[in-house]
């Protein structure tokens, strides 16, 4: 007969060490290709951001100089010249260009080239240079270039800041690199040519929005022209420059990401209007993408090998020393499970199982307790107060000598008392019904007969009013719940010297729960006196009994409690010193037929 140990050990190495190294290394693999696929997700995600990003950026740029068809003065200048425009206002003028570069904090310099005199103007630090003639400015490169496109803008690649005027006002000091736009001004109607904008832009926009979308010294990126000039890369030294044959070809082909021959792994993304044919790449190292994987899955190899060899070692132990007390208290609990609690526990062992049954065995006895003292006893103190109360009256004779007298009072004909008499019989005979569920309608009515006698009581019109919506007056509430909040109003504020307090009792549907609400505005109380309310009413019942003040209030509470869940109850506030309210608070949902049900378990 083999032992429970030696079984162990041949099921710890055949069904646990074999499978577990096999898993690892299927599971190495399926998470290197998880996380290969969401990287490159990722990455595809992060492109197309960065992409829509920056082509946003450049179309706002683009754009930037149509703001001058929207100035009469300055338009007036690219179209007469400063000499002919006779009615121009040279201080409106300045600040129109002014304007133009104070709008993007990413301008360093903006020249206007006025082809009507051949006048131009550089703004500089928001300073306006003097007027100068440059004859030979449509003679450049990049300005034939633009002239002979039918595109209204050029990019020249990233430039040293130059001084295109060669005024003071552009400090020899200053070397930022800049992308320069140069754009034709033409006639709105005849598409006469009018004169040149050029506007610098400094790089750091560029950064922001490249930069958003990398791991810093990890990965880098490169935003190219049609033409291969690099516009922006990690690597300042590139800038300006002209992209490598071999990396034009591997972004060209690195639409979904390839690894160039350094071990970085190219991701990119040909951009659209106004950027066609331009590239933006991200270069990742292989080794930082696929670091983490390699880390965890090392990990766990190293971790399941300490696992096995502690589990040789610790099957022997529990085998031997375990496994039989284990089996007898695992019988013992499911005798418990079945409903035998008195099952038999041995607190004579000195081990740790003895010290388990221990405690097992006066959790039980806990629990036997708590269930006898808190349960059983309540139940049956509850049965014998009810039959006590039945016992006092006779309900049926009761209910039949009020409808007797009532029947005199009309014969006699006195209205008012037959009126009375009646409501002391509804409220007689709803008070000592045997089932405890109610609805929210009839306890309406049962408060309604109560405030009628009270009205007769005081010999006066008491000031009060009821508002429950219908839809809410055929929901089942426990009995007997609305009735002390108004009795209380009589006790601790009507009888108290507050004549004159309004009392206003309303519900509502608040969040999947039921409100109802008795209010009133005269007498309240302190936060010290409500916080020690709260505190009797909220608080379980212990040994000692409490107080028979606010007993009401706490026989409501825990009956809410009891018949819904513990988010149902009372909640009370002394409304800032200017009054009292309770708000009843029980759990409803809304049928199929639009209708509205408590969960009630009474």
């Amino acid at each position: 007969m083999k032992s429970i140990q030696s079984r162990l050990l041949f099921m710890l190495l055949v069904f646990i060490i074999l499978p577990y190294f096999l898993s690892v290394l299927l599971i190495y693999r399926q998470t290197k290709e998880n996380v290969e696929r969401h990287e490159i997700e990722n990455n595809h995600e992060q492109m197309q951001q960065a992409s829509e990003d920056l082509e946003q950026y450049f179309d706002d740029i683009v754009n930037l100089p149509y703001i001058l068809y929207r100035n009469p003065d300055l338009f007036m200048i690219f179209e007469k010249g400063f000499e002919s425009s006779l009615y121009s206002n040279r201080l409106a003028v300045d600040r129109s260009m002014r304007t133009i570069y104070l709008m993007r904090s990413e301008i360093r310099q903006i020249r206007f080239y006025i082809d009507k005199e051949k006048d131009s103007y550089t703004i500089y630090n928001a300073m306006i240079s003097s007027r100068k003639r440059q004859l030979d400015l449509l003679k450049q490169t990049n300005i034939q270039k633009l002239m002979n496109s039918d595109s209204n803008f050029l990019i020249e690649p990233p430039h040293r800041l130059e001084n295109y005027n060669d005024t003071a006002i552009l400090p020899q000091s200053d070397k930022t690199m800049v992308l320069t736009f140069h754009y034709k001004i033409l006639d709105a109607l005849s598409k006469e040519f009018l004169g040149i904008i050029t506007i610098d832009i400094d790089l750091d926009k560029f950064a922001e929005i490249s930069n958003r979308f990398i791991r810093k010294n990890k990965e880098t990126v490169l935003l190219s022209d049609s033409e291969g000039h690099v516009i922006y890369a990690s690597d300042q030294a590139l800038i300006g420059k002209t992209v490598s044959d071999e990396l034009k070809k591997k972004i060209n082909e690195s639409t979904v990401g390839s690894q160039a021959s350094d071990g970085n792994i190219i991701f990119s993304r040909t951009l659209s209007e106004p950027l066609n044919g331009w590239h933006f790449v991200k270069f990742t190292s292989s080794e930082t993408l696929f670091k983490d994987v390699r880390k965890t899955t090392y990990t766990n190899i190293i971790v399941g090998i300490v696992v096995v060899i502690l589990g040789l070692i610790m099957i022997a132990i529990i085998a031997y020393k375990i496994t039989r007390p284990i089996t007898l208290l695992s019988r013992k609990v499911l005798s418990i499970e079945k409903g035998n609690m008195n099952a038999p526990f041995d607190d004579k062992r000195e081990d740790e199982i003895g010290n388990l049954e221990r405690h097992i065995k006066e959790m039980m006895d806990r629990i036997n307790h708590h269930i006898d003292r808190e349960y059983k006893l309540e139940i049956e103190n509850r049965t014998n107060e009810y039959r006590a109360l039945k016992s006092q009256i006779n309900p049926h004779f009761l209910y039949n000598s009020l409808q007797s007298i009532a029947a005199v009072a009309l014969l006699s004909e006195s209205p008012r008392v037959y009126q009375l008499v009646i409501s002391l019989s509804k409220m007689m005979r709803y008070s000592i019904r045997v089932d405890q569920k109610a609805t929210v309608r009839s306890e309406v009515d049962y408060v309604k007969a109560y405030l009628n006698l009270q009205e007769e009581r005081f010999q006066t019109d008491l000031s009060y009013s009821i508002d429950i919506p219908k839809t809410l007056l055929d929901i089942s509430v426990p009995s007997m719940i609305l009735q002390p909040l108004v009795e209380n109003f009589f006790k601790h504020c009507y009888e108290e010297g507050y004549e004159q307090a309004y009392l206003h009792i309303y519900g509502e549907i608040r969040d999947g729960y039921l409100n109802l609400i008795v209010e009133n505005n005269g007498c309240s109380m302190t936060n010290d006196e409500l916080a020690a309310l709260k505190n009797k009413i909220y608080t379980m019942d212990s040994e000692e009994k409490y107080p028979v003040e606010h007993i009401g209030l706490k026989n409501i509470h825990e009956r809410l409690v009891l018949n819904y869940d513990p988010t149902s109850g009372i909640e009370l506030d002394s409304m800032e010193g200017q009054g009292f309210s309770v708000r009843l608070v029980i759990l409803i949902y809304l049928k199929e037929d639009g209708s509205y049900e408590s969960s009630y378990r009474g």
